[in-house]
């Protein structure tokens, strides 16, 4: 038997330690029969047959889709084409955007963007809870400074923006720029970013046109907004963004993203972001995938998906309510299971508990998937299990999940009531 590496031995040391936590990432599959409450497929077109023939279709309707597969390069080499190019414009047009430019995912999107946007001396403000991509290009920014402020709190961000100007008579000036990042939908507790409020505080603290707000609209696409335009579009704030950016691989259910944008940053973005210029293209099938699912937006074929999510979100709401207050759990066990108070605005629900692992493997075990998130993805003492709804899911669904739960905590009760010596330690 070969003699295992030091580096075999550090990374194993390592992961043993996250697997003593309970924080241990693990590639799963789900079975076939499952429910399913965990992907963010929000109008369940993953799944749909129609959108399927519709794919399959727009396969055959194009010479150059029926005669390739790959891009066969970066898009400043092959991989660029008429087709994608067609593809982008109408989708910045239905967005109310000048112009776009297409990504392979999100992730490559936010990297290109914030690595090379901001300018030598501007100033990156962005929401602490951010996704992960933002700050890997954060990283390799030229901005001076990087600060967060609290969570969706519109009185932080005007601190924190009064702290720039003040410090920089630059950015007093209108010389240097201010960029602000925020999402539309945070994924984790599927609350809505303020973007009338962050707007107008902008306008107002940053008279001279160098704040630049620019949002992720991974969450809100096909959710939000006029045939699913995002919410932007919805408050009418198209003008007033400098940057969004859409992805598919939610509720679009393909992949890939697009950068909507002035045509000057757009240039600048296929000259300088390098996640772009260095990688190679999509394949025609995922161009060809994009353009069925935007067809489907722009033709209003999910209106009715998003009318129908917007009902189960209520249900799921009231059912657990009616749970939390059927289960009489006294202060010592309140622990166990918080469901949020007011009604979500969006498909994604944070139902607290100090075992979110446990109880979604309970879940999972009989036909319903979800996750449990822990620390450090969520704040420490937020842990949670993390429910998305689906234009797909059923009452009598919604209902087997939340019976589901009630039964798991009644069990946990009964075992913390036992014996001292019996009681599991939490």
């Amino acid at each position: 038997m070969a003699r295992r590496s030091q580096l075999e031995d550090a990374i194993t040391a390592t992961l043993s330690k996250r697997q003593s936590q309970s924080t241990l990432r693990r590639l799963t599959t789900n079975p076939p029969e499952s429910v399913d409450f965990s992907s963010n497929d929000f109008l369940s077109l993953a799944t749909s047959k129609d959108l399927r023939h519709a794919f399959l279709q727009e396969l055959h309707s194009d010479p150059a889709l029926s005669s390739h597969l790959g891009s066969g390069g970066s898009r400043l080499l092959d991989g660029n084409s008429n087709y994608a190019e067609k593809l982008e414009k109408d989708i910045a047009a239905f967005h109310n955007a000048e112009t776009g430019l297409l990504c392979n995912s999100g992730f490559d999107a936010n990297v290109g963007l914030f690595s090379c946007l901001p300018q030598r001396g501007d100033v990156i403000v962005y929401d602490e809870f951010i996704h992960a991509s933002v700050h890997d290009g954060m990283k390799s920014s030229r901005a001076a400074k990087k600060v967060f402020f609290q969570h969706n709190s519109v009185s932080a961000l005007k601190q924190v923006l009064k702290q720039c100007t003040a410090e920089d008579e630059q950015i007093r000036a209108g010389k240097r720029n201010v960029f602000i990042a925020v999402e539309a939908v945070y994924s984790m507790d599927g609350d809505v970013a303020p973007l009338q409020q962050i707007v107008a505080l902008i306008k107002n603290l940053l008279p001279k046109g160098n704040g630049h707000l620019i949002v992720d609209e991974a969450h809100s696409n096909g959710v939000f907004g006029p045939k699913g335009r995002g919410l932007v579009c919805q408050l009418g704030l198209e003008k007033e963004v400098t940057v969004r950016l859409h992805t598919f691989g939610k509720a679009l259910a393909c992949n890939g993203a697009i950068l909507l944008c002035s045509p000057a940053i757009r240039e600048y973005l296929v000259n300088y972001a390098r996640p772009m210029i260095y990688t190679t293209f999509m394949s025609y099938p995922a161009l060809a995938a994009i353009r069925a699912s935007y067809d489907w937006l722009m033709s209003g074929k999910t209106e009715a998906l998003a009318r129908n999510l917007q009902l189960l979100i209520q249900t799921l709401h009231e059912r657990l309510l009616d749970m939390q207050a059927s289960l009489h759990l006294p202060p010592a066990y309140e622990h166990l299971v918080r469901s949020p108070i007011a009604c979500p605005e969006t498909p994604i629900f944070a139902v607290l508990s100090s075992e979110p692992k446990v109880l979604a493997a309970h879940c999972q075990r009989l036909g319903f998937v979800v996750r449990g998130i822990m620390s450090p993805t969520v704040p420490e003492g937020t842990e949670r299990v993390r429910v998305c709804l689906h234009a797909g899911n059923t009452v009598e669904q919604i209902d087997g999940l939340v019976h589901t739960i009630r039964i798991w905590v009644q069990r946990r009760v009964r075992e913390l009531d036992g014996p001292i010596e019996s009681r599991p330690r939490l």
